[in-house]
């Protein structure tokens, strides 16, 4: 029986071209399944099998665990304690076994130890193929459609399948059984049956890649795409940067009679692409993202990494685009968030921030209106910069002689000092984990807690309205400060 057993795992092993180790692990598996079927509770059985002979022996193991970790499962685990005094020196993560009857090959159920040897034999064969596949280095998938398996799409590649999901698909497209397609390899997940090759046509990185396959110049590092945004389907920007300044990168991507940018565009259903020159001033480079539109005037703030467009009225529409679409994608291109607003809104806004700040200066300096007006001119735009920019560049004031500039100085000082220590009491009650909580600025822990937020769990408790109610943030903002919140929760939850 033995020798049958070695000549039935060889042929299999040629016939299915699996590792001959492979076969003899599907049958010692399929043995430690039936050998599992004669105990109660749920048992540990390891087979091994010689490899030159085909005897085999049966072992039940336990798992040895710490003293306080407690069974979890008594029927395959061992405490340290106890496990030592059957097997001196073992370590916790270590197995004990001890030796049971074999079952014999004959009275294992002929087709349950078929159906096992023969489905690991198919998830060898599965993996050989896709180890196979992605040794290749592509980054596009392209295959048939196979089947639809709940809403998912199962692409075909030769004996490969990938997964297509329908929120990775480009909206209102219709794929149909045969159809080829091509689409985004974004991930491997082995834990999916059948398809474990993550596909998605609505990915920027899949615009990126069909650029990459149209425009040699990419590839030969002439050219180079540093971001993408798209809304799928619709309309989406590339930004690109030439290294070589005999290279247009622009009419480069585009092609001749546009056929480059054709190309992409029509295995993307139409989407519309605009192509953008990236640039290393994020001012220039939101003023390209913003195409069409001409702009008037930007105003950077780099502390909020925002700005603020202003464009006339002829271009507002343009700027914005349908339902706010051109102006989200520029902002997720260049990774700045972009307020655009007309000229009134603008001079409306400036004068709002500069009647604020010359009440701030008349308020915590004691000056007078002319004075926080000369400050506000010569671009000072907190305490801070009047405290401690060079004492050379306020010496530069006309208007200003040396001890007006000290007493500026020294007041700035000594109201930026009350101002913190009146913080520090208002926040005397929050929590040591709260205040260092990655993300939260002195006047956010301020204003949590005015609204009676105290610890990191009363953060972590907050609903994303009530936050931004609370603080002003954005919803976005929000949810992210509310998850940083509750990250020890599910840290703890893992453990």
């Amino acid at each position: 029986m033995n020798r049958e057993l070695l000549m039935l795992v060889d042929a299999i092993s040629r016939e299915k071209n699996v590792e001959r180790d492979v076969v003899l692990g599907a049958v010692e598996s399929a043995l430690a399944q039936a050998t599992k079927k004669l105990y109660e509770g749920e048992v540990d059985i390891r087979v091994s099998i010689d490899r030159d002979s085909g005897e085999y022996e049966t072992f039940r193991r336990w798992l040895v665990v710490p003293d306080d970790a407690g069974l979890q499962n008594p029927e395959a685990e061992e405490l340290l304690m106890d496990a030592q005094e059957r097997v001196p020196g073992v370590e916790v993560g270590e197995y004990i076994e001890e030796g049971v009857d074999s079952v014999p090959i004959g009275r294992i159920g002929a087709m349950a130890a078929k159906q096992v040897i023969l489905q690991k034999i198919r998830d060898a064969e599965r993996e050989m193929l896709l180890n196979d596949f992605m040794s290749r280095g592509e980054k596009i998938f392209t295959g048939t459609v196979k089947r639809m398996d709940k809403g998912d799409i199962i692409v075909e590649s030769g004996r490969v399948e990938g997964r297509l999901r329908r929120s990775e698909m480009i909206p209102k497209e219709n794929l149909r059984n045969g159809d080829r397609v091509r689409a985004m390899i974004m991930d491997v997940d082995l834990t999916l049956r059948g398809a474990p090759i993550i596909l998605s046509r609505s990915a920027p990185e899949f615009m990126m890649e069909l650029f990459r396959n149209e425009v040699p110049e990419i590839e030969q590092g002439l050219l180079e795409i540093k971001s993408c945004a798209r809304d799928a389907g619709s309309r989406a920007k590339i930004a690109v940067l030439s290294h070589d300044k005999r290279v247009d990168p622009i009419g480069t991507c585009v092609g001749v009679r546009g056929t480059r940018v054709n190309a992409v565009t029509n295995e993307l259903a139409g989407e519309r692409v605009d192509i953008v020159l990236w640039s290393d001033d994020p001012a220039q480079f939101v003023i390209g993202a913003l195409a069409p539109a001409n702009v008037s005037s930007i105003v950077v703030d780099e502390e909020k990494h925002a700005m603020d467009v202003v464009v006339d009225e002829e271009n507002l529409a343009i700027a914005i685009g349908r339902g706010g679409q051109n102006v989200r994608l520029a902002s997720d291109l260049t990774g700045w968030k972009i307020n655009i607003m007309d000229a009134a809104e603008s001079a409306q806004k400036q004068a709002e921030e500069t009647s604020s700040l010359r009440q701030l200066f008349m308020q915590k300096l004691d000056v007078d209106e002319e004075i926080a007006d000369i400050l506000i001119a010569e671009g000072f735009e907190n305490l801070e910069e009047v405290a401690y920019v060079p004492l050379s560049e306020l010496l530069e004031i006309e208007s200003f002689d040396e001890d007006t500039v000290n007493e500026l100085r020294t007041r700035a000082k000594d109201a930026l000092l009350t101002m913190e220590i009146a913080r520090e009491e208002s926040v005397g009650g929050v929590s040591q984990d709260l205040r260092e909580l990655e993300g939260l600025t002195p006047e956010l822990l301020e204003k949590l807690a005015a609204g009676g937020v105290n610890t990191r769990d009363d953060l972590a408790d907050l609903a994303i309205d009530e936050l931004t109610e609370l603080t002003g943030q954005t919803e976005e903002e929000a949810k992210a400060l509310i998850m940083k919140a509750r990250e020890h929760w599910f840290a703890a939850g893992q453990e």
